[in-house]
């Protein structure tokens, strides 16, 4: 993979980061935990190398963090303010584990699949549903 330099912030902009390192995956993780965390029906997760090449901009003293107690490395990293998903750094793996959306630019690499796929919900990632750019009519 190649060595990437992306930004990002909390939903609030109370926290700010940098990550400078290899890129070395990113996935769409359909797993019950990351759907939980991240109240959707997957989370983007990009996997930055080393553990070291995160840099907080601004608000590292607003993080909190929750470590499901059974797992052996999921931990959910958050904005105490807004609520908003922030990159945990990952020793196991000597990397940074991003949330996709909290980019503030478009990623430089693009989604290489999905992953725990077959425990995905199933009314999650249907291709068989209208798509809007907007609120539809009448909402």
């Amino acid at each position: 993979m190649t060595e990437i330099t992306v930004k990002g912030s909390c939903l609030c902009g109370s926290v700010k980061y940098q990550v400078t390192g290899e890129t070395k995956r990113f996935y769409h993780c359909h797993c019950q935990r990351c759907r939980k965390a991240t109240g959707t029906g997957h989370a983007s997760n990009i996997l930055i190398a080393p553990q070291t090449s995160i840099t907080w901009l601004k608000g590292e003293d607003l993080l909190s963090r929750y470590k499901v107690p059974e797992a052996e490395r999921f931990y959910n990293c958050f904005c105490r303010i807004c609520g908003g998903p922030m990159p945990r750094v990952t020793p196991e793996l000597d990397a940074v584990l991003i949330p996709a959306g909290s980019l503030d630019s478009e990623p430089p690499v693009s989604p290489q699949g999905r992953i725990f796929y077959d425990s995905r919900a199933a009314w999650s990632c249907s291709d068989d549903i209208p798509t809007y750019s907007e609120y539809p009519p009448g909402v």
